[in-house]
C-alpha cells in the first residue's frame, strides 16, 4: 500500500510540474496585470501566483478531467478579489490598491482590472466571469465596457504649462 501511494504521489508531482512549466508564465502575466505592477518587479503578482498554484496542487487529485489551467485561473481571480476586498475596502474602490503609476491599468479599480483581464486577456465568457464574481452578466458587460473606454480614452488632467513660454502682459 505504501509503494502504491508513493507512486501516485510521484506521478501527481510530475503532472503538476509539467502543468506549471507550461502555464506559469501566462498565469504570472495575468497576475501582473491584475496587480498593475511592472513585469520585472512584481512581488504581489508572484505571491498571488504562488498561492493559486499551491491551491491548485492541493486539489490536483480532485480535478478528474477538469482543465487545471481553468482551476488555477479561478483561484488566481478569487484570491485577487478577496485580497482587494479585505485590504482596500472592496473591489470597486478606485486607486486605493496603489498600482504602479506607469502601468496602463493603473487608472482602473481592482474590479475593473479583474474583469478586463479575465474577459480580454484570458478570453473568459461574460457568463463565467459573472458567476465567478457573483455579479449579473449585464454588470460585467458594463464594467468591461467602461474599463475599455478608460484605457482607450484616459481622463485628461489639468493642462500642463508649456516650459520656456513667457507670460505676455496685456
Amino acid at each position: 500500500m505504501g509503494r502504491r501511494r508513493a507512486a501516485e504521489d510521484a506521478r501527481r508531482a510530475r503532472e503538476f510540474e509539467a502543468f506549471v512549466a507550461g502555464a506559469a508564465g501566462r498565469l504570472l502575466h495575468a497576475a501582473t496585470l491584475l496587480t498593475a505592477e511592472p513585469p520585472d518587479v512584481n512581488p504581489r503578482a508572484r505571491r498571488l501566483l504562488t498561492l493559486s498554484l499551491a491551491h491548485t496542487y492541493a486539489s490536483w487529485h480532485r480535478l478528474r478531467g477538469e482543465d487545471p489551467y481553468d482551476r488555477a485561473r479561478q483561484h488566481l481571480a478569487t484570491r485577487f478579489a478577496r485580497t482587494a476586498w479585505h485590504q482596500y475596502g472592496g473591489l470597486g474602490t478606485l486607486g486605493r490598491s496603489r498600482p504602479h503609476p506607469d502601468s496602463p491599468l493603473a487608472g482602473l479599480s481592482p474590479q475593473e482590472r479583474l474583469i478586463l483581464v479575465l474577459r480580454l486577456y484570458e478570453g473568459v465568457a461574460e457568463e463565467q466571469v459573472a458567476a465567478l464574481l457573483g455579479l449579473p452578466r449585464e454588470r460585467v458587460h458594463a464594467i468591461c465596457d467602461r474599463a475599455t473606454a478608460t484605457l482607450l480614452h484616459p481622463p485628461r488632467g489639468p493642462a500642463r504649462p508649456v516650459l520656456g513660454a513667457k507670460a505676455v502682459a496685456p
